[in-house]
């Protein structure tokens, strides 16, 4: 083997670390996949947070939180700051250089979480980077408390990487709802946008939310009842980018339920899981919908803490390709915490679903959504959690499994905490969540498997006050893996012999 080669290996080591992308085994090779690949912290990510409201009301906490990871270097640098900017070309191409914003977050170093806060209609969406040992798994939290009006309470929602593509069954054009997509462009050039909405009786047409124009460093919010002249309460939300890419998540306000954040489903699966269905819901909707050309049929069950449950009335989901599909399940945890569970029965089609979740009665109500996650993975992180008012809820849908879960030091000190829990097979686990020693200010915590089977998670934060006297304000974060790491090429030879 010659330098040349050496230098493509090395090149393609770099590259992969540096955007994220995996390294595939060779056409062919069935050779044992950890020996194909090694895993490396990633070099670089990027995270992009919507505007956080229309409310005057609106009081906006920001949390950023990078785990400490092996390998990952001794420096790095990371800042979150307004997505829009003014350019001085004056043409929005993206050209010119953009007026520098002082960022609302600077984090320092990887194991000390960061807070910034803005308040009003007024606050932008963000946009933001981090690189080098703030990169591998860097995680912000965008929690907005809305006292008063339509879409008060609790809105969170973990600022996402920018895409081409996502799914979100479980918003509406009904009446009593104001739906937003919000879609962030990060980059220098402008995007091209589709948004297609699906309902019960498949696809609903609309060249409104066709060829959307999303300008570099800009945000752009959609209110999907303009996309229809036909008021629809369960649609499933496909976004598209034709040319470059954004983030995008919808807003979701009731008139009477409040509102809160609806993230992106995760990709379609055979098998869905949705973590974390508090154990006061007092009525939870599951919304789903099937993208290919064949039908689903799902059984639908409970992970309960003591096991599997079929809910009466609601054993299995019949999903029509290319129709959204709801159902009202109640009451359905009935005291218990618990997550929902769907799993194919003969050949059925790959589903994205969602929930939306309601606590509280009469007046007094307040909702959060939600979707269907990835797995814990190697590990999982959540900011912004409190002295009190987190929840954390951990399921193993199959097999059982363990998982180290650490409370990272406080925004304003604290010493970090770790606890380990084992979940029964088939069993949904709710706890309050271990507190760092000390603690002033918010802390984040890290979720990492252990071992046995696939562990799912999610995050619930109530802040209930007497500022909405009887308003249970919450929201839900699920937990998938936080993508810290990525596969590179990997030389069964010791190749460091052929330099010499």
């Amino acid at each position: 083997m010659n330098r040349t080669t050496l230098s493509l290996i090395a090149a393609a080591a770099a590259l992969a670390a540096v955007t994220g992308f995996a390294a595939a085994t060779a056409p062919g090779d069935d050779g044992d996949s950890a020996k194909a690949a090694a895993r490396l912290p990633v070099e670089r990510s990027s995270l992009l947070c919507p505007a956080p409201s229309t409310s005057d009301l609106a009081e906006t906490a920001y949390t950023s939180y990078t785990p400490v990871s092996e390998g990952s270097g001794s420096s790095g640098k990371a800042a979150l700051s307004s997505a829009t900017r003014e350019l001085t070309d004056g043409a929005g191409s993206g050209k010119g250089k953009g007026k520098a914003d002082k960022p609302v977050l600077s984090p320092l170093k990887p194991g000390k979480p960061v807070a910034g806060e803005s308040s009003g209609a007024e606050s932008p969406a963000l946009v933001g980077s981090a690189d080098g040992n703030l990169a591998p798994g860097w995680t912000v939290q965008q929690t907005t408390e809305v006292a008063a009006g339509t879409g008060r309470g609790l809105l969170g929602v973990n600022c996402s990487a920018p895409d081409t593509d996502f799914w979100f069954p479980g918003a509406s054009t009904a009446k009593e709802r104001s739906d937003y997509i919000h879609l962030t462009n990060p980059d220098d050039s402008a995007a091209v946008v589709d948004v297609q909405l699906y309902g019960a009786n498949g696809a609903i047409k609309s060249d409104v939310g066709e060829g959307i124009q999303v300008q570099p460093h800009s945000s752009v919010p959609v209110l999907l009842s303009t996309l229809t002249d036909k008021p629809q309460t369960n649609v499933t939300l496909h976004v598209t980018a034709r040319s470059g890419r954004v983030a995008a998540a919808v807003l979701a306000a009731d008139d009477k339920l409040g509102g809160d954040w609806l993230p992106a489903s995760a990709d379609p699966a055979g098998t869905v899981v949705l973590p974390g269905i508090p154990k006061d819901a007092t009525s939870v909707r599951l919304v789903a919908f099937t993208p290919g050309d064949n039908d689903a049929d799902l059984k639908v069950q409970l992970a309960s803490p003591t096991g599997r449950i079929t809910p009466a009335g609601h054993e299995s989901l019949h999903v029509k390709s290319g129709m959204t599909a709801a159902v009202d399940l109640g009451d359905v945890t009935r005291g218990e915490a618990g997550s929902l569970v769907l799993t194919p029965t003969g050949d059925s089609a790959p589903v994205v679903a969602a929930l939306r979740v309601v606590r509280g009665k009469g007046a007094d109500q307040e909702s959060a959504f939600i979707p269907a996650t990835r797995p814990v993975g190697a590990r999982a992180t959540v900011a912004d959690n409190r002295a009190k008012g987190s929840t954390l809820s951990l399921t193993a849908p199959g097999a059982a499994g363990t998982v180290k879960v650490t409370a990272s030091a406080g925004t304003e000190g604290g010493t970090p905490v770790t606890k380990t829990y084992t979940v029964k097979g088939g069993t949904t686990m709710s706890v309050r969540p271990p507190v760092p020693a000390g603690l002033k200010g918010s802390y984040a915590l890290t979720v990492e498997q252990v071992s046995g089977g696939e562990i799912y998670g999610s995050r619930m934060l109530d802040v209930s006050d007497a500022d909405v006297p009887g308003v249970p304000m919450f929201t839900v974060q699920t937990l998938p893996d936080d993508r810290g790491t990525v596969s590179v090429p990997h030389a069964d030879q010791d190749l460091s012999v052929l330099q010499k």
